[in-house]
C-alpha cells in the first residue's frame, strides 16, 4: 500500500476550502432585474436554458424569485428561448 510520502498530486488538494457564497444583487446594491436584459439574465440559466438553483447562483430567496420573474418575461418576450441545445 502506498505512504502519504509516495502520493504526488498534479496540484495541491484544496481539502475543506470553499468559497463563500454572497448574493451579487445585495453585494452591488442592485435593487431592480431587468427582463429585458438577455445578456445579464444568461448568467442564470443553464446550456439547455433552464434556470440555476441558488444554492449554485448563490442568490438570497428574494433576488432568486425576481431572476425567475424576469427569465419568464424574457421567455414569453422570446428574448430568451424556453429550450435549446447550446445556448452558450
Amino acid at each position: 500500500m502506498a505512504t502519504q510520502d509516495e502520493i504526488k498530486f498534479l496540484n495541491a488538494p484544496k481539502l475543506g476550502e470553499q468559497k463563500k457564497k454572497y448574493c451579487r444583487f445585495k453585494k452591488m446594491g442592485i435593487k431592480y432585474i431587468d427582463y429585458k436584459d438577455p445578456d445579464f439574465l444568461l448568467r442564470f440559466v443553464n446550456e439547455q436554458g433552464k434556470l440555476l438553483p441558488r444554492r449554485i447562483t448563490g442568490n438570497s430567496l428574494k433576488y432568486q424569485r425576481k431572476v425567475s420573474q424576469a427569465v419568464k418575461k424574457a421567455r414569453h418576450l422570446a428574448l430568451l428561448p424556453y429550450v435549446t441545445d447550446l445556448l452558450k
